[in-house]
């Protein structure tokens, strides 16, 4: 059985977890082993569940990023959840070293589409008609040896969206062989989802939930 992922949080409605880097959020095409999957096995074998477990998913990370991640464990939790997250009160925030020099703040805008086929995102002038508006806002932390490490919020959830943003603004993500410049040293992408801060789907309780900063190459250039 694939080893479960760091639990931040559990309890009836909601299970929050880090998830790992280059593992697909649901089952895809390539077949690999996928963070849903993996979590639902946890839970029917953890509470002797018969059959079919429920865990419903209301977000998503790009397969190589890794961080924060939060699941319903119900429909009701799975459908508050989901408001939350299209009236945009979840506050979702990024650490993310680029290559170049950022701003000390920015705030990006463009409209995205994306090809399902090739599973690629392309950037379009606003007004052309194509795709969705993508809104984020981001703020310089460093600055060292060429990278700039940034935290990004996002003010709307699109597919691959900081990724191709960050990389349209002439930052592309460092290790981003998608859309950034080509790394064939085997360079994992510095991209994670390190604040998530929603409502509890039944209690009024605001929660939120911090990563520690990821250790290794090339987060090991900025101090902590």
């Amino acid at each position: 059985m694939t080893p479960t992922p760091k639990i931040y949080y559990e309890d009836n409605h909601l299970l929050v977890v880090h998830k790992p880097e280059n593992i697909p959020v649901q089952e895809d095409k390539s077949g690999d082993t996928d963070l849903l999957n993996t979590l639902k096995a946890y839970i029917g074998q953890k509470y002797s569940k018969p059959g079919k477990v429920f865990l419903g998913l209301v977000h998503r990370l790009d397969r190589p990023v890794h961080g924060i991640i939060v699941f319903a464990r119900t429909s009701k939790a799975a459908s508050r959840l989901s408001d939350q997250f299209r009236n945009r009160t979840v506050v979702k925030k990024y650490l993310v070293i680029v290559e170049g020099r950022a701003d000390k703040t920015g705030r990006l805008e463009h409209v995205l589409d994306k090809d399902h086929e090739n599973n690629k995102v392309t950037v379009h002038p606003a007004g052309s008609g194509k795709g969705k508006l993508a809104v984020l806002h981001y703020r310089l932390i460093s600055h060292k040896n060429g990278l700039s490490l940034i935290e990004v919020e996002l003010e709307t959830g699109r597919p691959h969206q900081i990724r191709v943003q960050l990389t349209a603004s002439g930052l592309p993500v460092w290790g981003d062989y998608k859309y950034g410049k080509i790394q064939p040293d085997g360079r994992r992408i510095a991209l994670m989802s390190y604040i998530l801060e929603f409502d509890h789907p039944t209690r009024e309780e605001r929660l939120r939930f911090e990563a520690d900063k990821p250790a290794g190459e090339p987060w090991n250039q900025f101090s902590a």
